[in-house]
C-alpha cells in the first residue's frame, strides 16, 4: 500500500507521531512517503525514508496555492494520504478532492482569539465534509469533527513515547541541580507556549505552602522570557530550566510531576510520566483523564488554588504519592502500543 503521510510546521509532538507511524508503517512493508516543511524533515524520517518538501505555513498564506499542487502532485499514486494537524488536513482535501482516500488526523483543540476560532471553524468543516476518517486525539475533537459533518470520526491511538529509563539516581540528578535529596520538588516538562497554562503553573506554585517547595519547570518556547520574568516578579519557587535532555532523570527525580494545560489531546509528557511510575497531579484539560484515568489527581483548568491544594497534599502525605505512582504503572500497563497504532492505521486505510 502506498502512504502519504502529511504535516505541517510542528512544534515537536506531532513530528515526533509521524516519525513514529512512518516507522511502523514502513516496518510493516508499506510504502511511505512524507509530505511536510523541510524543517520537520530530520525529525520525522532522521537521515533516511522518503520526504518531498511541501511548505505547509501555520496561518492561512499566498504559498497555500502552492502547497495544494504539491500536495496534489505527491498524492497522485497513493492509496491513501494521511493529514497531521487542521491546516494540513484542509489543504490536503482541497489538493486530493476525493481521487485519493483521505485521513486526518487533529492534534488540537484551536486555542485563541475570535479571529482564530472563526478560521478554525472554517477549515474544521472543510476536513469533516472532505476527509474519509477524521481521528481526533481526544473525544472532544472527535465530538468536534462529527458536529462539523465528519461521516466517519472516531478517537485515535497515540502511543506513549519510548520509554528511556533514567541514567543515574534521583540523588544524582537533585545534587547537579543543586537541590538537597529531602527538598519538596514538582516537575514539569512542557512546550513553553499557551497551551501549557503556566500562567496558572506560576500563580499556584505562589500558593504551594511547604517549606523549601522547588518547581522546576522544563522546556523551551515562545512564552520562555515572559514566564521566567513572571516568575521573579512574583518571587514563585519556579525554576525555568530550558529545553533539556534528560527528563526521564527529572522526572525520576519529582516527588510530583505535573501538568497545568489549558488543553491536551493525548499528552506526551504526561505518559512519560506514567511509564516512569510518577505521582501526577494534571489539570482536567480535554483527553488528559482518557489517558491518567484514576492514576492522577485531576483539577479543574485555570484552578490556582485547587491545584496548590492538590500538590501539597502530594508533597506531604507519603501513602498518597506511593498509591498514585502505583496506580501510575499499572496504568501504563493498559496505554496503546505501537503496535495498537499500527493496527487501527491499517484497517482504516484499506476500507
Amino acid at each position: 500500500m502506498r502512504v502519504v503521510q502529511v504535516l505541517g510546521s510542528s512544534a515537536g509532538g506531532v513530528a515526533r507521531h509521524v516519525a513514529q507511524v512512518t516507522a511502523e508503517l514502513t516496518a510493516a512493508g508499506e510504502q511511505v512517503l512524507v509530505a511536510g516543511p523541510s524543517s520537520v524533515r530530520s525529525t520525522v524520517l532522521g537521515d533516511g525514508g522518503r520526504f518531498v518538501p511541501v511548505e505547509i505555513a501555520d496561518r492561512p498564506h499566498a504559498s497555500d496555492l502552492v502547497a495544494i499542487r504539491e500536495l496534489a502532485r505527491a498524492a497522485r499514486d497513493a492509496d491513501v494520504v494521511h493529514a497531521h494537524g487542521l491546516r494540513a488536513g484542509a489543504l490536503t482535501v482541497l489538493a486530493v478532492r476525493r481521487r485519493t482516500r483521505v485521513v486526518v488526523t487533529l492534534h488540537n483543540l484551536p486555542v485563541g482569539g475570535r479571529a482564530i476560532r472563526t478560521v478554525s471553524a472554517v477549515l474544521g468543516r472543510v476536513v469533516a465534509r472532505g476527509a474519509d476518517v477524521v481521528l481526533g486525539v481526544s473525544g472532544d475533537l472527535v465530538a468536534l469533527a462529527r458536529s462539523q459533518g465528519a461521516r466517519r470520526a472516531e478517537r485515535a491511538l497515540v502511543p506513549a513515547p519510548a520509554r528511556r529509563e533514567p541514567g543515574q539516581t534521583p540523588a544524582q540528578t537533585r545534587a547537579e541541580l543543586g537541590l538537597a535529596a529531602d527538598t519538596p520538588l514538582a516537575v514539569t516538562v512542557a512546550r513553553l507556549a499557551p497551551q501549557k497554562g503556566l500562567d496558572t503553573l506560576v500563580r499556584a506554585a505562589s500558593g504551594v505552602t511547604v517549606p523549601g517547595f522547588v518547581w522546576l519547570l522544563a522546556g523551551d518556547g515562545p512564552l520562555e522570557s515572559e514566564v521566567r520574568a513572571q516568575a521573579e516578579s512574583s518571587g514563585a519557587p519556579v525554576r525555568v530550566l530550558g529545553r533539556r535532555e534528560d527528563v526521564p532523570e527529572l522526572i525520576a527525580a519529582a516527588d510530583v510531576v505535573v501538568s497545568t494545560a489549558v488543553w491536551e489531546g493525548q499528552p506526551l509528557a504526561v505518559q512519560e510520566a506514567l511509564g516512569l511510575g510518577a505521582a501526577v497531579v494534571a489539570t482536567d484539560a480535554g483527553g488528559t483523564r482518557e489517558v491518567t484515568e484514576d492514576a492522577a489527581v485531576l483539577v479543574p483548568v485555570g484552578d490556582d488554588d485547587a491545584l496548590a491544594t492538590a500538590i501539597r497534599d502530594v508533597l506531604t502525605d507519603h501513602d498518597q504519592r506511593e498509591r498514585l505512582r502505583a496506580a501510575a504503572r499499572d496504568r501504563v500497563a493498559q496505554l496503546p502500543t505501537p503496535a495498537d497504532v499500527l493496527t487501527q492505521l491499517r484497517s482504516i486505510y484499506r476500507v
